[in-house]
């Protein structure tokens, strides 16, 4: 079974999201970890709009990228710039990914501008790990 590790700042909305969706999609067939380079806990919002698709990750926990130094990823995906350019170094022979996904998070304005915002990159969040379990895990 392949360990695959999303990374992200905080751990509280797309690396959540892409855990998520990682998870659904490899059926049984991965183990999903989802770290930060900090801990921010679970956005409340990151877990509104995932339920709204049809995915629960209100039971998930924001973790620290070091709490998992022991585990022989096989891949390690970074879902922020600042995470692949911060992470700090842990040996593994995993294959890197990156994709930069906005953070909805730091969108202001209505309720209706920030549903929109988590929407789309919930969605593009949702494409990516799709694709990417058809390629690499299935």
């Amino acid at each position: 079974m392949k360990n695959i590790l999303v990374l992200c700042t905080g751990n509280s909305c797309r690396s959540q999201m892409a855990h998520g969706y990682l998870r659904h999609f490899a059926g049984g067939k991965a183990n999903v970890y989802s770290a930060g380079v900090e801990t921010h806990g679970i956005n409340a919002l990151a877990v509104k709009y995932m339920l709204e698709d049809g995915i629960d990750i209100s039971s998930h926990t924001s973790n620290n990228v070091l709490e998992y130094r022991d585990i022989p990823f096989d891949f390690v995906i970074t879902v922020c710039d600042h995470a692949k350019e911060v992470c700090p170094y842990f040996p593994t022979s995993a294959r890197m990914f990156h994709h930069n996904f906005p953070d909805p998070s730091k969108v202001k304005g209505t309720e209706d501008a920030i549903a929109a915002a988590f929407r789309q990159t919930r969605d593009d969040i949702k494409i990516y790990c799709e694709a990417f379990v058809r390629m690499y895990i299935d």
